[in-house]
């Protein structure tokens, strides 16, 4: 039971990096490719459909390590407490700016909300590349936290692969100036996870008895209906964008 509940942390882990690392890319990517308001909105539409379902993998794979791996929870909050402040402040600011962009009809504050946007992006990303490369180093703060920082970069090229398919022709182009490729990028993306997870001690952090077994199943049973989910979401949602979008 504790090598299916590794293999599902993996798959979650991996969802999540792969598909909210494109919008979290582009949120880096704002100020380059819209150059305007008008633009960055379109930019921000590219995403808007997706951003919420990719954020679910997040909260299932952290659930999933509270309910089969709380020796790991506790080791990674007790160790590496700095980075997810940064990876929470950061989340708390990007979503602030989107879900709040188009509540004022004011240039300043749109501007402000765009700052959040690109602000919580890069936090995002710098805080997951510290995290993973301070697990993959054994854990801590230490070299594997700046050795990690070059993912960030990964997510602004994964994002530059997603706009490159999902933006207007002519916002398209900004995106093409990048030699992205976005199932490259995603193989990256989801291969740090694993990468990472090899140097944890699985035995040494998994749950005994009922409540590993009770998390494994339940993960199962919802697996297929997130997987389903997120097929129609991308395929309803599967063109360029023409215009904005709620957010």
């Amino acid at each position: 039971m504790d090598s299916l509940a590794v293999v599902l942390l993996a798959v979650f882990s991996a969802g999540y990096l792969v598909l909210a690392g494109a919008d979290v890319g582009v949120g880096m990517l704002l100020p380059w490719l819209g150059r305007d308001q008008r633009e960055r909105r379109l930019v921000i539409a590219s995403f808007a459909p997706f951003f919420l379902g990719n954020e679910v993998w997040l909260v299932a794979a952290a659930g999933l390590v509270a309910g089969a791996f709380p020796g790991l929870e506790h080791g990674l909050l007790e160790e590496l407490y700095p980075l997810f402040a940064v990876l929470l402040f950061g989340w708390v600011v990007r979503d602030m700016g989107l879900w709040l962009r188009g509540r004022v009809d004011a240039a300043r504050w749109r501007g402000g909300c765009d700052a959040a946007i690109v602000a919580g992006s890069w936090a995002l990303a710098l805080a997951w590349g510290s995290v993973l490369g301070s697990v993959l180093a054994g854990g801590g703060l230490g070299v594997g936290s700046v050795a990690g920082l070059p993912l960030a970069v990964v997510f602004a090229w994964h994002g530059a692969g997603f706009a490159r398919w999902r933006l207007p022709v002519g916002l398209a182009e900004r995106a093409r100036r990048v030699p992205a490729r976005y199932g490259l990028s995603a193989l990256v993306l989801a291969g740090a996870p694993v990468v990472a997870g090899v140097q944890v001690e699985w035995s040494r952090v998994v749950a005994e008895g009922a409540g590993l077994t009770m998390t494994a199943v339940v993960t199962v049973v919802v697996l297929p209906l997130l997987l389903a989910s997120q097929a129609l979401v991308w395929w309803t949602f599967r063109g360029r964008v023409e215009s904005p979008s709620y957010l």
